[in-house]
């Protein structure tokens, strides 16, 4: 039925830039596709027919090509799952069952690993720092049940509050050190604001503290590379900025791959016995499996492939998570307005962090009144012909975050919606 249907609308296709358009079934055998081939509105329209919105929505297909490219492009680097790109127990699951070299979590609460850990999973390393000693005692005991938990700490401050924790309990906790990776430049910050260790000689105190702890020990190494993994270089009429990001990127790797293979070094001879060194993120995969001293890849965004990556110069992952919300008013030619819609993305303000109308293409935000709490007015000229009760179909900004607006996901493959997950939400989670 599937390939009768899109048999019919190759009939009457249409092209953008000379390229046809295919069915998410047809094309994720063939991914990476150029960024203007993506699924007809129809299919998606007669797939979700009758279904009351706003929902959310997994396209599996899309989400198996996606897992197929990060392992390329991870070229036998293990894949550590960012959960916090994905937000939803089955999809991690899903994801961790998809390949041998796809291993473990990185959670970003010690909230959400202990529940994690409840829920069966395993290897949860916690991406940011955990000081209030409620946390830390519930991280030692699901440590004492057998979970493993690798807390982060950058300071001795973090370890002595762990330590604490962990003498109180009777157990020993794992510790994953975190390194500042941000590229120092004239008058710019190129990265984050995280760890404060950027040398050596920085790390030092905190690496003989955690070595001769009776109660923690060292488990891995982290840097996290932000300004290459998750800073766009190719957003469309920029290409001054492109060109400085990329040039500024380059630079970054590989300042990058010295630190970490400095700290690896001193860690190694003060006596650690590392079992992990993670970097990188969804962007910089490619550079970040390059490193010698590197074993572990953390990867979240780029399963769901969210609008944000949209705008990366060297990969194009597909579309695989969206939302739909209804149209419900015309109030002008041209367009219609939606209820709902205005799930903006964390991070600097800017017209990036806007969800993106991607189907029907050609679809827009009013520049006035964007994304709204309650109705979100789309401009659209196209050929489709969209009616009251019609679905407009966005994709959030960034990936998880789509999961705290829904109480599930509905699941898509094959042309037929095949199951629905619980995100976070659903599971009556709430963890930032």
């Amino acid at each position: 039925m599937l390939e009768q249907r899109h048999d019919e609308r190759d009939a009457g296709a249409t092209t953008v830039a000379g390229a046809a358009l295919h069915t998410p079934a047809d094309r994720h055998a063939h991914a990476p596709i150029p960024a203007h081939d993506y699924a007809y509105y129809r299919y998606y329209r007669e797939i979700f027919a009758g279904r009351r919105m706003p929902f959310a929505f997994v396209d599996l297909d899309l989400l198996d090509a996606n897992i197929h490219a990060v392992l390329v492009r991870a070229a036998g680097k293990r894949v550590r799952v960012a959960s916090k790109s994905v937000r939803c127990a089955a999809m991690l699951r899903r994801l961790l069952a998809a390949d041998p070299s796809i291993q473990g979590l990185m959670a970003f609460t010690a909230r959400e690993a202990v529940w994690l850990a409840a829920q069966g999973f395993d290897d949860l390393l916690i991406g940011y720092p955990c000081v209030h000693h409620g946390d830390l005692a519930a991280v030692a005991r699901a440590t004492a049940g057998g979970a493993h938990i690798t807390l982060m700490v950058d300071s001795l401050a973090q370890v002595e509050r762990i330590e604490a924790a962990a003498q109180a309990h009777a157990v020993r906790l794992p510790l994953c050190l975190d390194s500042d990776m941000a590229l120092p430049a004239p008058g710019l910050h190129f990265g984050t604001w995280r760890s404060p260790l950027r040398t050596p000689a920085d790390a030092r105190p905190v690496l003989a503290r955690i070595i001769g702890s009776a109660h923690v020990y060292l488990d891995g190494i982290m840097g996290y590379e932000a300004q290459v993994a998750g800073v766009g270089d190719s957003y469309p009429g920029k290409a001054l900025k492109n060109a400085l990001v990329r040039r500024l990127k380059a630079r970054s790797v590989r300042e990058v791959a010295r630190r970490r293979a400095a700290l690896v070094q001193l860690a190694t001879e003060m006596g650690a016995q590392l079992r992990f060194v993670n970097g990188g993120g969804t962007g910089s995969i490619a550079t970040t499996q390059r490193e010698p001293a590197v074993t572990e890849i953390t990867v979240g965004s780029a399963f769901y492939a969210p609008a944000l990556f949209d705008n990366y110069h060297d990969f194009r992952y597909l579309p695989a998570a969206g939302y739909a919300i209804e149209i419900v008013r015309r109030p002008a030619p041209g367009i219609y307005t939606c209820l709902g819609g205005g799930y903006t993305a964390s991070g600097a303000a800017g017209a990036d962090k806007a969800p993106l109308p991607f189907l029907p293409a050609g679809a827009r935000l009013d520049s006035l009144e964007g994304a709204g709490e309650v109705q979100t007015p789309i401009h659209y000229a196209g050929p489709e012909r969209l009616d009251i009760g019609d679905p407009i179909f966005l994709r959030h900004s960034k990936a998880g975050e789509l999961c705290e607006r829904f109480s599930s996901l509905l699941l898509v493959q094959g042309g037929a919606v095949v199951g629905e997950a619980a995100t976070y939400r659903g599971d009556g989670q709430c963890f930032l």
